[in-house]
């Protein structure tokens, strides 16, 4: 397990209010996440399209990160960054997305929910990475069949596939009820 240990998250980022599409996912691993749809097919690809990249930008602002290059927001006051990972390649697993993006202890991880999930399925143990994937598929919804698609033989990864079943009936209930139900796509 992975904890923010001598880099603790500013108390503004975790109380910040940062809309209905980003959150401050993982304080621990020091996961961002922004969303755009409610449903998703298996075959979508999971990375931020260019409405989510401007959403979360604009709302990182007000935390006073500025965008220094194309993929780094910087918020210098706190010399602290905020990465956007690169796919390496078209059809990369998630579960991969931070493995070529290095960051110091302080920096954060702008991701998709799904890309999160699986951050939290490889730094958890499986009881507590099911409970924090429950906790954000209430707030984000995530492509839960292209994860199991790409669970690996890992021990961990097979335990968490016991799970896949329980998370689907749990987002189907979360994204047909309030305050999901009316959200829109932001692009």
């Amino acid at each position: 397990m992975t904890s923010a240990g001598a880099h603790p998250v500013p108390t503004p980022f975790v109380e910040a209010d940062l809309g209905v599409y980003l959150c401050l996912a993982d304080t621990g691993l020091r996961l961002f996440s922004v969303f755009d749809d409610l449903t998703y097919d298996r075959a979508d690809s999971d990375m931020l399209s260019p409405a989510m990249r401007t959403h979360a930008i604009d709302q990182l602002a007000g935390l006073g990160f500025r965008q220094k290059t194309g993929s780094i927001l910087e918020n210098r006051v706190e010399d602290l960054r905020c990465l956007i990972p690169k796919a390496t390649t078209l059809g990369a697993s998630p579960f991969d997305i931070t493995r070529y993006t290095r960051r110091r202890p302080q920096d954060f991880y702008l991701l998709t929910p799904t890309q999160t999930a699986c951050q939290m399925i490889d730094h958890y143990p499986t009881h507590e990475a099911v409970e924090r994937v429950r906790a954000l598929i209430q707030h984000q919804p995530i492509n839960l069949l292209r994860l199991a698609d790409y669970l690996e033989r890992k021990p961990t990864h097979k335990a968490f596939l016991g799970a896949v079943g329980h998370l689907k009936y749990a987002q189907r209930m979360a994204i047909s009820a309030e305050p999901l139900r009316r959200r829109r796509p932001l692009g």
